[in-house]
């Protein structure tokens, strides 16, 4: 088994093209985390930058410093913020002085066989200051699909298993919550029961300029829901 992720092709990156499209739930997500996001934080896994630019203009955050370990896309990454800090690699190449605030792991440690090992390496790098890991990965195994094998996903999660993960990692967690129930039914809709192989991006903007904003209100005011298309988890290092 190994910590460096499975990723995708570089030129077949849809995994990303969805993410660029989708401003709400990146603005939604992140809001989530956003008491955390101070001090240095690290950005494990930033891929080409979407959640990054947003990162980047986050007023609490003194320094960012990103890691990406596919060369093609830590190319785009330096040529779209050329002033960014940037290490080419995974988060056993970030060095030993560089002691984080906050950990950001978005859509990363379903892409590495050996997550049991790499949270325990994010634990090593924040227990010094007693930082916060801001996880995010996705959910339920019923919907695990052929999509999710072209994006390089070992696995979706359950509850339980992240939770016992991070527990055995030495992490105190702080929030575990699904996000994104309609996410699901569409993922078990579209990739599960239909077996397609990419996204539209016409779906892609109507759900998130005119669903998301509703649903992420709902579901961060009212009522969490009991599954969705993602787990968010909030934990401390111990």
């Amino acid at each position: 088994m190994t910590n460096r992720p499975v990723e995708p092709n570089p030129e077949n990156n849809f995994e990303f093209f969805a993410l660029q499209e989708a401003a709400n739930y990146r603005a939604g997500l992140l809001a989530e985390f956003e008491p955390y996001l101070v001090g240095l934080v690290l950005e494990v896994g930033a891929g080409v930058g979407q959640i990054t630019e947003n990162l980047l203009q986050n007023p609490g955050i003194k320094r960012l410093v990103a890691v990406e370990p596919n060369p093609h896309f830590a190319k785009q990454l330096h040529s779209r913020f050329p002033q960014l800090e940037l290490i080419e690699g995974t988060i056993a190449d970030v060095p030993a002085a560089l002691i984080p605030d906050t950990i950001l792991s978005v859509n990363v440690l379903e892409h590495i066989e050996a997550d049991e090992s790499e949270l325990s390496s994010y634990h090593l790098r924040l227990a010094e200051h007693h930082g916060t890991l801001c996880l995010f990965v996705p959910a339920r195994p019923e919907i695990f699909s052929s999509i999710d094998r072209d994006f390089g996903h070992f696995r979706r999660y359950t509850r339980v298993e992240l939770r016992t993960k991070l527990a055995a990692a030495g992490f105190r967690l702080q929030r575990l919550v699904y996000f994104n129930l309609i996410g699901y039914f569409s993922w078990w809709w579209n990739y599960r029961l239909h077996k397609k192989h990419s996204f539209a991006q016409n779906q892609v903007q109507f759900f998130d300029r005119t669903i998301f904003p509703l649903q992420h209100k709902f579901e961060t005011r009212v009522f969490r829901p009991p599954v969705g298309q993602s787990l968010l988890a909030l934990a401390t290092a111990t």
